[in-house]
Order: C-alpha cells, then structure tokens, then sequence
C-alpha cells in the first residue's frame, strides 16, 4: 500500500457491518439523573428535618401561675376545667392546626380610664411642669363628667383586677394571639371603667362627690362589677384608685366654698356635741333625783311596813291583857326615858286611889359643894399657949 492510499479514508467494504456511534445525549442524561438522584436525596432529608422541626415546634411550657387552653382550628380541646393546661411542658400541633392561649391567673392586671381627665401625661405630672389652666375648657382635649346637678368635674381611676375563670375569659377575649386576648380584655374593661366614671358622676351632686370620695369611688366599682357580670369576662376586681378634682380653672372657688361648708360642719357639729352634753347631764342629774326619791320612797315604805308589822305583833299581847301590856309599855318607856336623868322621882297611886300632888321647884340654885374637913393633928390636944398653936 502506497503511501497515498495510506492518506485516503478507509472505505467500508461492502460486506463489513458499520460501528455503533457514541451518543453524546445518553450521557447527559446519565448525569443528569445522577444529580437530580442526589438531589433528591438531599431534598428528602430537608423534609425529615422540617417534618421533625415543625412537630417538635409544637413542644410548649406553661409558666407557673398560668393556664393554657389548646384551640384546635378554633375550637377548645377539652369541656370545661378539663380543656386547661396546668404548669408545665405540653405539645400542641402547629399553627394553623392548633393555637395556644395562655391565661396568667396568679398575675395581677392593671386598666385606667381614658376619660374624665384634662390633658395631661404622667412626665408633666411627674415633673409638675403642667401647663396652666386656661380660661376655659378645651372640649378636644380636656375631658370631663357632669354631675346630676350640672356642674363639671374630673376624675380619673385605675382597676387593678385578676382572673378568676379562664374558659370565660379565653373565649370571651380570644381574637387569634395572646396579645389580642390582653389588648380585648383591657379594651373592653376600660370601657366598662368609662362608662361607670359617667354613670355614677350623673348620680352625684358637685359638692358631695368633692366633699367625700368614699361613697363615689364604691358606686364606680359596683357599676363596673355589675359590668363584668353582665357580660360574663371572668375577672374579679381587687382593688383601685379614684381622684377626683374641680375644673382648674374654678379651683380655688371651689375650695373657698367646701372650706365655707366645712367650717359650718364643724360649728353644727360642735353645737349638737354642746347638746348632747347638756341633755346628758340633764339626764343623769334626773335619773340621780329620781333614783333618790325611789330610794327615800323603799325605806319610807320599808319603815311603815316594820311599823305595821310592830303594831300587829302587839295587838295579840294588847287583847290578852290592856292593862298588863299598858304598864310594861309605860316602864319600858319610863326606862329608855331616864336612862341618863339624875333625879327621879316615884309616885306610887294613893290607896284612896286620890292623885297625888307633884310639886318641882324649878331653876332652883344648885347645891353647894361641901367643905373640906380638917385634917387631923396627932398628939395631944392644943392648948392656950401653946407654941404650936399660932
């Protein structure tokens, strides 16, 4: 073969078979299923660990001095006490199957009222840097109450209340998330507060609800208590503030005039103790008369009572014999009689049975008292000239 043939292609002979061609597109596919293989592979693996990720999401705690109620497409898992969860780890599926609501019973929660007040912020109150009253009130923004009598006040309070039934207050609230069930339940309460701020201020005149708050404050509450029970929100209220003031602008009016009344309850009351006291001694210096009299009246009537008693007694030994018991009357008369007399005289009846005649010589001169006898000398008798004798 000559070096030109050499360069020639080769011809196929009529009777050799061609050879099969290499196609390029076999492997590319074979690549491409290899990769979308390991793709998958990966894929599925994702999967695993968002299957595992999302259940494992469902995995929640309930803090202490809380409950939690499961909503399942809407709907409380669970009737009654037994739909809540006490404290501890529970597993809900995920949103959108199930939603957690947590109720903090043991917290204590806080409204104020949005109504009734001038305007103001707690900085400037803080800082008592509040612009001055003007000379009137801005009705856009000072808000205020009437009274029953016409005038205008303000007041403010804030309720501080805790939940007592969580089923009432989970479904009376819930809107979706936790922060809708607090924002509903503050809303609605504060709304209660304000309407109760109104309706008792309608009830009260000016200078009662300024003199005493006592009486306003426990209306507000029981208007807002009744509020609650009406509309079933399943909190009780614990305590709360309440202030009451003047418009500032006629503030020192106002004060001029409830020191006036004071002054006035003061002096009444000053007069009606003055009153008291008088009638109370008025009364004790009668019943002290009186108690007096009654007791003069019982030993009066305990001394004719013994009297009588004495009489009775001796009318028995008066009927035995008069004549005896008149003589041992007159002796034992005689007796106590001239106990401490110092001369006595007996007169005893004459036999003729005549009176005797008693004659006393009265302011008579007393009796002189007796001389002294000498005292007796021993010896021989004196005689004249004796030298004893002088």
């Amino acid at each position: 073969m000559s070096e030109h043939d050499k360069l020639l292609p080769s011809q196929p002979t009529p009777d050799a078979a061609p050879a099969a061609p290499v196609s390029i597109e076999d492997a590319g596919s074979q690549a491409l299923a290899d990769a979308l293989r390991s793709s998958f592979g990966i894929v599925k693996v994702i999967m695993a660990i968002l299957a595992i990720a999302f259940f494992c999401s469902g995995i929640f705690t309930v803090p202490s001095q809380s409950v939690a109620v499961i909503l399942r497409f809407g709907r409380p898992i669970g009737v009654g006490e037994g739909s809540l969860l006490q404290p501890g780890l529970h597993f809900a599926f995920p949103y959108p199957i199930d939603e957690v609501v947590i109720v903090p019973i043991g917290q204590s929660h806080s409204v104020s009222s949005t109504v009734g007040w001038y305007a103001t912020t707690p900085e400037l109150e803080l800082t008592n840097s509040e612009n001055p009253a003007g000379e009137s009130l801005n009705p856009a923004m000072d808000g205020y109450v009437l009274t029953a009598d016409g005038n205008i006040i303000h007041v403010r309070s804030t309720l501080r209340y805790r939940i007592d039934n969580p089923i009432r207050y989970a479904f009376n609230f819930a809107n979706g998330t936790n922060a809708n069930l607090f924002a509903g339940a503050s809303n609605i309460l504060q709304n209660a507060l304000n309407s109760a701020l109104f309706h008792t201020a309608a009830r009260f005149n000016v200078d009662n609800a300024l003199r005493d708050q006592v009486p306003f404050k426990e209306r507000v509450f029981a208007r807002v208590n009744q509020l609650i029970d009406e509309q079933g929100l399943g909190v009780t209220l614990e305590t709360g503030d309440l202030q009451i003031i003047p418009p500032r602008q006629v503030q020192d009016k106002f004060k001029q005039v409830l020191d006036e009344q004071q002054n006035l309850a003061n002096a009444r009351d000053t007069a009606r103790g003055t009153a008291n006291e008088i009638i109370s001694k008025a009364k004790g210096e009668a019943a002290a008369i009186v108690n007096t009299a009654e007791a003069a009246r019982t030993r009066l009537v305990q001394a004719v009572e013994a009297e009588a008693n004495y009489f009775s007694d001796q009318l028995v030994d008066y009927r035995r014999d008069p004549k005896l018991y008149l003589q041992r009357v007159q002796t034992r008369t005689l007796t106590r009689v001239m106990t401490n007399a110092q001369e006595k005289f007996f007169l005893p009846d004459r036999a003729d049975g005549k009176a005797r005649e008693l004659r006393l010589m009265l302011s008579r001169e007393p009796q002189k008292p007796k001389e002294q006898e000498a005292p007796k000398q021993e010896g021989p008798p004196l005689t004249k000239g004796d030298p004893r004798k002088k």
